[in-house]
Protein backbone atom coordinates (compact mmCIF):
# COMPACT_ATOMS: atom_id res chain seq x y z
CA UNK A 1 0.00 0.00 0.00
CA UNK A 2 2.36 2.54 1.13
CA UNK A 3 4.66 2.21 -2.33
CA UNK A 4 1.22 3.09 -4.20
CA UNK A 5 0.53 6.12 -2.36
CA UNK A 6 4.38 6.80 -2.75
CA UNK A 7 3.71 6.38 -6.54
CA UNK A 8 0.48 8.01 -6.52
CA UNK A 9 2.33 11.47 -5.12
CA UNK A 10 5.49 11.12 -7.30
CA UNK A 11 1.77 11.24 -10.45
CA UNK A 12 0.48 14.50 -8.77
CA UNK A 13 3.92 16.33 -8.29
CA UNK A 14 4.88 15.53 -11.96
CA UNK A 15 1.36 16.66 -13.07
CA UNK A 16 1.39 20.03 -11.31
CA UNK A 17 4.84 20.82 -12.37
CA UNK A 18 4.12 19.86 -16.13
CA UNK A 19 0.92 22.06 -15.76
CA UNK A 20 3.08 24.61 -14.57
CA UNK A 21 4.89 24.80 -17.99
CA UNK A 22 1.76 24.20 -19.66
CA UNK A 23 0.19 27.18 -18.22
CA UNK A 24 2.99 29.06 -19.60
CA UNK A 25 2.27 27.48 -22.68
CA UNK A 26 -1.40 28.06 -22.47
CA UNK A 27 -1.30 32.02 -21.82
CA UNK A 28 0.78 32.23 -24.58
CA UNK A 29 -2.65 30.33 -26.89
CA UNK A 30 0.39 27.64 -28.23
CA UNK A 31 -0.79 24.40 -29.03
CA UNK A 32 0.84 22.06 -26.77
CA UNK A 33 -0.60 23.86 -23.39
CA UNK A 34 -1.85 22.62 -19.72
CA UNK A 35 -3.36 19.67 -20.54
CA UNK A 36 -0.39 18.21 -23.48
CA UNK A 37 2.56 19.02 -20.49
CA UNK A 38 0.44 17.78 -17.82
CA UNK A 39 0.13 14.15 -19.26
CA UNK A 40 3.66 14.37 -21.18
CA UNK A 41 5.46 14.74 -17.71
CA UNK A 42 3.10 12.54 -15.33
CA UNK A 43 3.60 10.00 -18.43
CA UNK A 44 7.14 10.21 -18.21
CA UNK A 45 7.11 9.75 -14.45
CA UNK A 46 5.02 6.85 -14.63
CA UNK A 47 7.35 4.78 -16.83
CA UNK A 48 10.46 5.67 -14.77
CA UNK A 49 8.68 4.39 -11.44
CA UNK A 50 7.59 1.49 -14.15
CA UNK A 51 11.16 0.83 -15.16
CA UNK A 52 12.66 1.32 -11.48
CA UNK A 53 10.15 -1.13 -10.03
CA UNK A 54 10.93 -3.80 -12.79
CA UNK A 55 14.28 -3.68 -12.15
CA UNK A 56 13.84 -4.06 -8.65
CA UNK A 57 11.28 -6.86 -8.95
CA UNK A 58 13.54 -8.46 -12.03
CA UNK A 59 16.07 -11.15 -12.06
CA UNK A 60 18.61 -8.31 -12.48
CA UNK A 61 19.10 -8.35 -16.17
CA UNK A 62 16.34 -5.35 -17.16
CA UNK A 63 18.30 -2.21 -17.54
CA UNK A 64 16.19 1.01 -16.38
CA UNK A 65 17.85 2.99 -18.83
CA UNK A 66 16.68 1.37 -21.80
CA UNK A 67 13.16 2.74 -20.58
CA UNK A 68 14.46 6.12 -20.05
CA UNK A 69 16.17 6.16 -23.30
CA UNK A 70 12.77 5.09 -24.96
CA UNK A 71 11.28 8.42 -23.33
CA UNK A 72 13.78 10.41 -24.97
CA UNK A 73 13.60 9.07 -28.35
CA UNK A 74 9.41 9.11 -28.18
CA UNK A 75 9.12 12.68 -27.23
CA UNK A 76 11.59 13.53 -29.42
CA UNK A 77 9.15 12.50 -31.86
CA UNK A 78 6.45 14.20 -30.39
CA UNK A 79 8.34 17.29 -30.07
CA UNK A 80 9.00 17.17 -33.96
CA UNK A 81 5.48 16.99 -34.73
CA UNK A 82 5.35 20.67 -32.25
CA UNK A 83 7.65 22.11 -35.19
CA UNK A 84 6.25 24.06 -38.61
CA UNK A 85 8.13 25.27 -41.27
CA UNK A 86 6.02 28.14 -42.88
CA UNK A 87 6.75 30.75 -45.28
CA UNK A 88 10.40 30.42 -44.55
CA UNK A 89 9.82 30.63 -41.06
CA UNK A 90 10.53 27.67 -38.00
CA UNK A 91 7.71 27.96 -35.77
CA UNK A 92 7.02 26.07 -32.51
CA UNK A 93 10.54 25.07 -31.52
CA UNK A 94 10.15 26.78 -28.18
CA UNK A 95 7.15 24.29 -27.54
CA UNK A 96 8.98 21.65 -28.81
CA UNK A 97 11.71 22.14 -26.42
CA UNK A 98 9.56 22.89 -23.75
CA UNK A 99 8.01 19.28 -24.28
CA UNK A 100 11.00 17.71 -23.56
CA UNK A 101 12.03 19.91 -20.67
CA UNK A 102 8.64 18.71 -19.08
CA UNK A 103 9.70 15.05 -20.09
CA UNK A 104 12.84 15.39 -18.50
CA UNK A 105 10.48 16.58 -15.07
CA UNK A 106 8.26 14.21 -15.14
CA UNK A 107 11.43 11.54 -15.15
CA UNK A 108 13.14 13.12 -12.16
CA UNK A 109 10.21 13.37 -10.43
CA UNK A 110 9.53 9.47 -11.32
CA UNK A 111 13.34 9.01 -9.86
CA UNK A 112 12.86 10.98 -6.51
CA UNK A 113 14.45 13.88 -7.42
CA UNK A 114 11.92 16.25 -6.72
CA UNK A 115 14.33 19.20 -5.78
CA UNK A 116 16.13 18.81 -9.30
CA UNK A 117 12.40 19.06 -10.85
CA UNK A 118 11.23 21.69 -8.97
CA UNK A 119 14.54 23.53 -10.50
CA UNK A 120 14.31 22.81 -13.92
CA UNK A 121 10.58 24.13 -13.44
CA UNK A 122 11.26 26.93 -12.50
CA UNK A 123 13.94 27.75 -14.57
CA UNK A 124 12.07 26.76 -17.76
CA UNK A 125 8.84 28.96 -16.63
CA UNK A 126 11.14 32.12 -15.60
CA UNK A 127 12.90 31.28 -19.46
CA UNK A 128 9.41 31.01 -21.03
CA UNK A 129 8.01 34.22 -20.01
CA UNK A 130 8.26 37.10 -22.68
CA UNK A 131 8.08 40.06 -20.57
CA UNK A 132 11.49 38.85 -18.99
CA UNK A 133 13.18 37.94 -21.98
CA UNK A 134 11.46 39.80 -25.05
CA UNK A 135 12.15 38.12 -28.49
Amino acid sequence: MIPFLFSTLKLIVAGVLGGLIGYERETDSKPAGFRTMILVSMGSCLFTIASINIAQTGDGLFDPGRIASGIVTGIGFLGAGAILRSSGQVLGLTTAASIWLVAAVGMAVGMGMYGEALLATVIGFVVLRKRIFPR
